[in-house]
C-alpha cells in the first residue's frame, strides 16, 4: 500500500458547536457528538488528539485513527503542537486558518506520514519492524498502512514473545566513572562573569536581546561562588530581578565559570518545569555541540518522572493476554529508543503522547513508590535513572527542581551520600511553598497505605507491579536467622496498616486495625466540627480538644508504630554491617544496591514511622509552636479520598536553610518577586522604611533570615518601560458571583482584544464555566479557546499551543500564572476573576498569627501573598520590550493597598465593562 492507495478514511475535527465530519469525497456535515460516535463505529475517521476530541464532544470514548499517535511512531521523541495546525508546520505543509481547513487537511497529514515511512523503510531497523509488527497485532488503527509503507508481511514468521517491545535489549550500558576529586576553591570575579555573560549573550543562532542591567546582576551573583571563609556560614546572595533583566544568562555565566574553574557541578533548582526547560535551551549558548552540551549538562529529577526498565518488561510480558496494550507500550518503546535520558515527565516524551496512551498507564511504568530493587534488577547497567545519576556527578551544571533538591538533602545528601556545594535557586517565590511541601509529616490513610504497599507488594492484585521489601531485601540479607526473622516480623506488622478499600471501611464503620481505628476517629471529629461549605477543597478542623476515644486510639497506633520501627532499625543494621564486614568482596554495583535499600529503608520507612509516631504522642502534650497540626478530609470531585493528621513546620524555610543552605558553601537565590511590604507604619524618622520591609518580606519567604550571616542583597529593575506599555483596569460593574455577567465579561475582552488572551481563575469551577459559555462565540469569531481542566491536555501542552497561535485564548489556573513565557503578540491581556486570596484554612491562620505576633499588620500577611500572586500573573504580560498588554481585574473588590502590585506608572484605572472593552481595543490597536 502506497499513500495514494490509502483507503479514503473520513476524517473529523471538534468544534465547540459540535463535530466537523468530512466523507472521503469531501463534503463536510455538521454532527453531534452520538452522531458522530455512531458513524466512528463503523470507520474510525483520522483526528489529532482523541481523547480532546471526544472530550469535547462529551463523549467518554472515540474510535479513531489518531495522526498523534502515527507521528510519536514515525518520529519518536520529537515535539510537535497536538492541534492541525501544528502537525502541518511539523510537515512544511500549508496550515489551515479554519476548522473546515483543518479537517480537510487530515487526509493530507496522513499521505505525509505514510509518504517519510516509506522512505525510511530500506534504512529501517529490526526493532522499528518487530515493534510496528507487535503494535499490528494488537489491533493498531494504523497497523496495517504502516506494515504496507515499511514492506513487511504479517504473517510471513511468528513473532517471538515481546519481539519489537523489549527495549532493554538495545539500550547501552552505562560505565561506572571514577571517583570524582575534591572541588577546588578558585573565586569567581565580577570582571570574569561579565565576561562570560558577553560571550553567552553573542553566541546562538539568534543574538540575546541586550539587556543593560544584566552584566550588573552577573556580576552581583558572582559573590556566591567566592570561596567560604567560615564553616556554616556560605556566601548567600540574594538578588530581585524585574522581568527583562535576564536573570537566566545573569546567573549562568558565574555558574559555569566557577564550575570549569574547579572540577564541581553547580545544582540550579526551579520551581515549575517551564523554567527547566527554558534553562536547558538557553544553555545551548554556552555548548553549542549537542554532545559536549550532554556531557556538561544534565537535567536532574526525582525517579517518579523516569521510565523504569523492569516495570516496562513487567508490562510488556503481559501483553500476551491483552494484546492490544502493545499499542500504547509499542509508542513507548519507539521513545524509549530515541530519548536523551528516559524523562517521561516534562523530557522528550510529548506530553500529548501521555494523554494517548493514559496518563495513569504511563505513571505506572515509573518507579513512583520507591520500589526500585537496584543492582538486583537485570537492567541495572541500562536503567536511565542510574545513567543520569552518574551524568550529573561528571556535569559542570544540573538543572534540578526545589523538591528534588530539598527532599534528597533531608535525607543525607545526594544518591551518592554527597551534597553539592553551590546552588542557584531560581523561581526563589516559590522556595517558601516547596519546602512546605518537603518538610510536612501527613499520617493520612493514602500514605499509610502506600507505606503497607511499599512493605508488602501487590498482596495478590492480578497485574500489579508493586514488588515488596521481601524481593528487595531477601538475597541481600541471606541466612542471616536474625535478619529473617526480623524482615518476617516488619511484615506481620505491616498488615496493621489501611488495607485495600480501607476508604469504604472508614465510612461504615467496619474498620481494621490501629490504623483504621484511628482514621475512622479523626474522620468523626473533622466531620463533627468543620465549619461551613468546604467549596470542593475537602474538611478540616482543628486537633484540640481531642474527641472521646481519640487519644486511646492514637497511642494503640503509637504502639503498633513503635513495634515496627524495631525490626526495620535491626534490618538497617545489617545492611550496615554487610557494607563494613564485606568491603573487601562487594563490587561497585552491590556497594550501590545495599546502600540504596538501606536509604531507602531508613528514609521511606524509619523517618516516616518516627515522624508519624511524634505526632501521635504529642497528642498528650501541649502543641509544638514549631509546627502546626490538623485533622482534615481530603475531597476530589465530592468524593472523599483521604483522611488524617497532618503536620507542617509554622516556617518551613527552616529546615530548607539547616539542611540545604548551611551546609553549602554559596547560594544565589533570585525571582522577579521577592520583596514586598509588611504593612508596618512607619514612623517619621525611619530609616527607608519602604526598602527595610521589602528586604523583611524576603529574606522571611527564602529562610535566609535563619543564615549565621546575613545575605548579600541585590535589586536590579526591569528595563521595560511599564506605564506606556501597559495598562491596569479595573471593572466595577461585574457581579464575580453571577457566572453569566462574568461570562460575559471574559467573552466581550477577548473578543475586544482580537484573541492573545489569558483568562486566569481562582477555581476550577469558575474556570469551567465560563469556558463552557463563552467558546462557541469565539469559535465564531475565529479565535480558538483552550482550557486547562477541560478535554485532555495538560497545562504545558495548552500554553505550547497558545504561545504559537497568536489569535487564540486560554483559561487556567495557579500553573498557568506562574512561570509561563508568552513573548509577543501570543499574549496580549490577561484578566484575572478575582483578587488570588490565599485560601484561609487552619495552617494560613497559624501564619497569620506568626507574622502578625512578629510586628506585621493585621492582614499584612494575606495582603502579601496577594500582591505576590498578582506580580506573578501581571509578569507575564510583558516578556520583552516591544510587547504590549492590558491587565483587567475583574473583582471591584480589589482594595487600594494591594495595587503597589503593579509597576510605577502604570495607568490604573476603575472602570465599567463597557469603557474596559473599549479601551482594551483602542490600546492595543494603538500600540
Amino acid at each position: 500500500m502506497t499513500s495514494s492507495a490509502l483507503p479514503p478514511w473520513p476524517a473529523l475535527v471538534a468544534t465547540a458547536r459540535g463535530a466537523l465530519w468530512r466523507t472521503p469525497d469531501g463534503t463536510i456535515e455538521r454532527l453531534s457528538g452520538r452522531d458522530t460516535s455512531l458513524r466512528a463505529m463503523g470507520t474510525p475517521p483520522l483526528v489529532c488528539h482523541a481523547p480532546a476530541i471526544a472530550a469535547r464532544l462529551g463523549l467518554e470514548d472515540l474510535k479513531a485513527r489518531d495522526l498523534l499517535a502515527l507521528f510519536a511512531f514515525v518520529r519518536p521523541a520529537r515535539f510537535c503542537l497536538p492541534t492541525v495546525r501544528g502537525l502541518c508546520e511539523a510537515l512544511d505543509l500549508d496550515v489551515p486558518t479554519t476548522p473546515e481547513e483543518e479537517v480537510a487537511a487530515l487526509p493530507e497529514i496522513a499521505r505525509a506520514l505514510i509518504d517519510e515511512l516509506e522512505d525510511m523503510a530500506a534504512l529501517a531497523s529490526p526493532e522499528m519492524k518487530d515493534t510496528a509488527l507487535a503494535m499490528a497485532r494488537g489491533l493498531w488503527e494504523w497497523g496495517d498502512a504502516v506494515l504496507a509503507a515499511l514492506g513487511i508481511d504479517q504473517g510471513v514468521k511468528k513473532p517471538r514473545p515481546g519481539a519489537g517491545l523489549d527495549v532493554w535489549k538495545s539500550l547501552p550500558v552505562w560505565e561506572e566513572p571514577p571517583p570524582a576529586p575534591p572541588p577546588g576553591s578558585e573565586p569567581v570575579e565580577p570582571r570574569e562573569a561579565r565576561l562570560r555573560l558577553a560571550q553567552l549573550v553573542s553566541a546562538g543562532s539568534n543574538i540575546a536581546e541586550a539587556r543593560p542591567t544584566q552584566s550588573d546582576y552577573a556580576s552581583a551573583a558572582s559573590q556566591a561562588f567566592a570561596p567560604r571563609t567560615e564553616e556554616d556560614k556560605p556566601n548567600v546572595v540574594l538578588v530581585e530581578a524585574g522581568t527583562g533583566v535576564g536573570k537566566t544568562l545573569g546567573y549562568v555565566a558565574p555558574a559555569s565559570l566557577w564550575a570549569e574553574k574547579n572540577g564541581a557541578p553547580v545544582w540550579i533548582a526551579t520551581y515549575t518545569r517551564n523554567l527547566q526547560r527554558q534553562i536547558d535551551n538557553e544553555l545551548d549558548r554556552l555548548h553549542r555541540d549537542s554532545a559536549e552540551k550532554r556531557r556538561r549538562v544534565v537535567v536532574r529529577k526525582g525517579r517518579e518522572n523516569y521510565l523504569c526498565l523492569l516495570n516496562f518488561q513487567e508490562a510488556v510480558m503481559r501483553t500476551g493476554l491483552v494484546p492490544e496494550n502493545a499499542v500504547g507500550l509499542g509508542l513507548l518503546a519507539r521513545w524509549a529508543l530515541a530519548s536523551r535520558d528516559g524523562d517521561m515527565i516534562g523530557g522528550d516524551l510529548p506530553a500529548w503522547l501521555l494523554d494517548l496512551v493514559g496518563r495513569s498507564r504511563v505513571q505506572r511504568l515509573a518507579d513512583r513508590r520507591g520500589e526500585c530493587i537496584y543492582s538486583a534488577c537485570e537492567h541495572y547497567r541500562k536503567c536511565f535513572v542510574e545513567r543520569t545519576i552518574r551524568r550529573a556527578r561528571q556535569a559542570d551544571i544540573v538543572i534540578a527542581n526545589h523538591a528534588l533538591v530539598m527532599i534528597q538533602a533531608a535525607m543525607g545528601g545526594l544518591d551518592d551520600g554527597t551534597r553539592p556545594l553551590r546552588y542557584v535557586f531560581d523561581e526563589g517565590h516559590h522556595l517558601f511553598d516547596a519546602a512546605d511541601g518537603a518538610f510536612g509529616a501527613h499520617l493520612s490513610g493514602v500514605e499509610a497505605s502506600d507505606l503497607r504497599r511499599w512493605l508488602l507488594g501487590a498482596e495478590g492484585r492480578r497485574g500489579s507491579r508493586a514488588r515488596g521489601l521481601e524481593r528487595r531485601l531477601s538475597d541481600l540479607i541471606g541466612e542471616d536467622v536474625e535478619a529473617q526473622q526480623a524482615l518476617r516480623r516488619l511484615l506481620d506488622l505491616a498488615q496493621q496498616l489501611p488495607s485495600p478499600n480501607w476508604q469504604t471501611r472508614l465510612a461504615d464503620g467496619t474498620v481494621l486495625g490501629p490504623a483504621e481505628e484511628f482514621l475512622a476517629l479523626v474522620r468523626m471529629q473533622v466531620r463533627a466540627r468543620s465549619a461551613g461549605d468546604d467549596q470542593g477543597f475537602g474538611q478540616e478542623c482543628d486537633v484540640r480538644p481531642l474527641n472521646p476515644g481519640l487519644i486511646e486510639a492514637a497511642d494503640q497506633l503509637a504502639d503498633a508504630l513503635d513495634k515496627m520501627l524495631v525490626p526495620v532499625r535491626k534490618l538497617r543494621q545489617v545492611l550496615r554491617a554487610k557494607l563494613e564486614g564485606e568491603a573487601d568482596k562487594l563490587d561497585s554495583g552491590q556497594r550501590a544496591r545495599i546502600e540504596g535499600v538501606a536509604r531507602s529503608l531508613t528514609n521511606r520507612c524509619e523517618l516516616t514511622l518516627e515522624s508519624w509516631r511524634a505526632m501521635l504522642r504529642g497528642l498528650h502534650n501541649d502543641p509544638d509552636p514549631a509546627f502546626v497540626d490538623w485533622f482534615a478530609v481530603e475531597r476530589s470531585q465530592s468524593r472523599e479520598i483521604d483522611v488524617g493528621m497532618y503536620r507542617h513546620y509554622l516556617d518551613p524555610t527552616e529546615p530548607f536553610v539547616n539542611s540545604v543552605i548551611r551546609p553549602a558553601h554559596g547560594a544565589v537565590i533570585t525571582s522577579a518577586t521577592l520583596r514586598d511590604s509588611l504593612g508596618v507604619p512607619a514612623a517619621a524618622n525611619d530609616e527607608d522604611p519602604r526598602g527595610l520591609a521589602d528586604w523583611t518580606v524576603a529574606e522571611a519567604r527564602t529562610g535566609t533570615k535563619h543564615l549565621a550571616a546575613p545575605a548579600m542583597r541585590a535589586a536590579m529593575a526591569s528595563p521595560f518601560d511599564y506605564a506606556n506599555a501597559t495598562k491596569v483596569l479595573i471593572v466595577k460593574d461585574v457581579k464575580r458571583d453571577d457566572s453569566d455577567q462574568v461570562a460575559a465579561a471574559y467573552r466581550e475582552l477577548f473578543l475586544a482584544a482580537g484573541g492573545g488572551a489569558l483568562g486566569l481563575f481562582t477555581a476550577i469551577g469558575r474556570l469551567r464555566a465560563v469556558h463552557q459559555r463563552i467558546a462557541p462565540a469565539l469559535e465564531e469569531a475565529g479565535l480558538p479557546l483552550y482550557a486547562q481542566h477541560v478535554g485532555g491536555m495538560d497545562a504545558a501542552t495548552l500554553v505550547d499551543i497558545f504561545r504559537a497561535e497568536e489569535h487564540s485564548c486560554l483559561l487556567g489556573t495557579d500553573a498557568v500564572r506562574d512561570g509561563v513565557d508568552v513573548p509577543g503578540r501570543s499574549l496580549r491581556l490577561i484578566v484575572f476573576d478575582r483578587v488570588p486570596w490565599p485560601r484561609p484554612d487552619i495552617l494560613h491562620r497559624a501564619r497569620k498569627a506568626y507574622w502578625k505576633a512578629a510586628g506585621a499588620g493585621a492582614n499584612a500577611y494575606d495582603d502579601m501573598l496577594a500582591r505576590l500572586r498578582l506580580k506573578q500573573a501581571y509578569g507575564r504580560l510583558i516578556r520583552r520590550a516591544d510587547d504590549r498588554g492590558v491587565f483587567v481585574m475583574l473583582d471591584s473588590r480589589l482594595p487600594s493597598r494591594l495595587l503597589s502590585a503593579f509597576p510605577p506608572g502604570v495607568v490604573i484605572e476603575r472602570t465599567g465593562l463597557a469603557e474596559a472593552v473599549a479601551e482594551t481595543k483602542t490600546f492595543l490597536e494603538r500600540n
